[in-house]
C-alpha cells in the first residue's frame, strides 16, 4: 500500500466511524421510543431491557440493515426500526450469553452485565421479552406497510436468530471445548453464532429494497465473509487486548481450551485470513459500485477495529 493509498483508507474509515456513530445514535432514539418504561411492578423487567439495550455498543448489525437499504432508496423510517429489532436480538443474546450458566461473565461493555446489575431470573426474562419485542417490531406495519416484505423479515431474522443460526451457535460453543473442535467444525460453530446475525442484517436491507434473487444472494456473500472476519478480529482481539479496551474479560476461550482460527494457526495466519475475507467482502458489492462504500468501509472497520 503507498502513502497515498494509506490516507485514502485512513479517510475512508475516519469517514466510517462518522456514520457509524450518527446511525447508532438514530437507533438508539428508535429503541428508546420502542421500550417505554411502564407503570406497575413489571417496570423492573423493561429497566433491564433499557439497560442492555441503551448501553452504548458499536451498533453495526443496525449499520448493516441500514447501509443495505440505502443501496435501495428505503426511507430511514423503516430501516432504523428493522436495525432496532437486530439489535434487540443482539443484546438479547449477549445477556442470556453473560449469565452463569453460560458464559459467566460479570462485565459487558465497561459495566456490570445485566445478571449482575439486576439478578438472574430479571435477566432471562429481560432477553425473553427483547427476543418478542423484536418480531413485534418487525411484524408492525410502522415497520414496513408491505405485508409479504413484513413476513419476509420474520423469516429471515428468525432463521438466523434461531437453532439453525445464532442459538445453534451457542450450543456448539459451550461444546466447544469437550468435543476439541478441527478447524471445520470452529469456523461452522463462528458462522452460526456470530456470521448468520452479520450477513441477515445485510439481506434483510435487501429484503426491505425488494432486492432481486440475485441481488440478495450478493449481499448474503458479503455477510458472511464480512462475519467471518469479524469473528477473527474479535478472537485477535480477545488474545492482545486489555479488559479495559474491550470493556469485558478477556481470554476466557484459550483458558477454557476452546479452539479459534488464532488458536489453530497464530495470529500471523490469521490476520492474512481475515484480510482476505475482507477482500472477498469487498469483491460481493461489485455491482453496486460506488454506492456501497459505506459497506466496503464496514468490512474494514471489522479487522481495523480495537474494542
Amino acid at each position: 500500500m503507498t502513502p497515498n493509498d494509506a490516507g485514502l483508507a485512513s479517510h475512508s474509515l475516519r469517514a466510517f466511524r462518522k456514520s457509524l456513530g450518527a446511525t447508532a445514535n438514530d437507533v438508539n432514539a428508535c429503541l428508546d421510543d420502542l421500550l417505554p418504561l411502564p407503570e406497575g411492578p413489571e417496570r423492573r423487567v423493561v429497566e433491564a431491557m433499557r439497560y442492555s439495550t441503551l448501553d452504548g455498543g458499536k451498533r453495526l448489525r443496525p449499520f448493516l440493515v441500514v447501509a443495505s437499504a440505502d443501496l435501495f432508496d428505503v426511507p430511514r423510517t423503516y430501516s432504523l426500526r428493522i436495525g432496532a429489532a437486530v439489535e434487540m436480538i443482539h443484546c438479547y443474546s449477549l445477556i442470556h450469553d453473560d449469565l452463569p450458566a453460560m458464559d459467566d461473565d460479570d462485565l459487558r461493555r465497561g459495566r456490570p452485565t445485566c445478571h449482575k446489575a439486576f439478578d438472574e431470573a430479571t435477566s432471562i426474562l429481560a432477553g425473553d421479552a427483547l427476543l418478542t419485542k423484536a418480531f413485534a417490531v418487525l411484524s408492525s406495519v410502522d415497520s414496513h406497510p408491505d405485508d409479504f416484505i413484513r413476513s419476509k423479515l420474520v423469516a429471515a431474522l428468525a432463521d438466523a436468530s434461531g437453532a439453525e443460526g445464532m442459538v445453534g451457535g451457542q450450543m456448539l460453543d459451550l461444546l466447544a471445548a469437550d468435543l476439541d473442535f478441527d478447524e471445520q467444525q470452529t469456523e461452522r460453530l463462528q458462522a452460526l453464532k456470530t456470521g448468520r446475525m452479520l450477513a441477515v442484517s445485510c439481506q434483510m436491507g435487501g429484503i426491505l429494497g425488494q432486492a432481486e434473487p440475485e441481488v440478495l444472494k450478493d449481499l448474503d456473500a458479503y455477510g458472511v465473509c464480512l462475519g467471518a472476519a469479524f469473528q477473527i478480529a474479535d478472537d485477535l482481539l480477545d488474545m492482545e487486548a486489555s479488559e479495559a479496551d474491550l470493556g469485558k474479560a478477556t481470554g476466557k476461550d484459550e483458558a477454557a481450551g476452546k479452539a479459534t482460527f488464532v488458536s489453530l494457526h497464530g495470529p500471523g495466519r490469521a490476520r492474512k485470513r481475515a484480510k482476505t475475507l475482507v477482500d472477498q467482502a469487498v469483491a460481493a458489492l461489485d455491482r453496486f459500485g460506488d454506492t456501497a462504500e459505506s459497506l466496503r468501509a464496514a468490512a474494514a472497520f471489522t479487522v481495523s477495529r480495537r474494542s
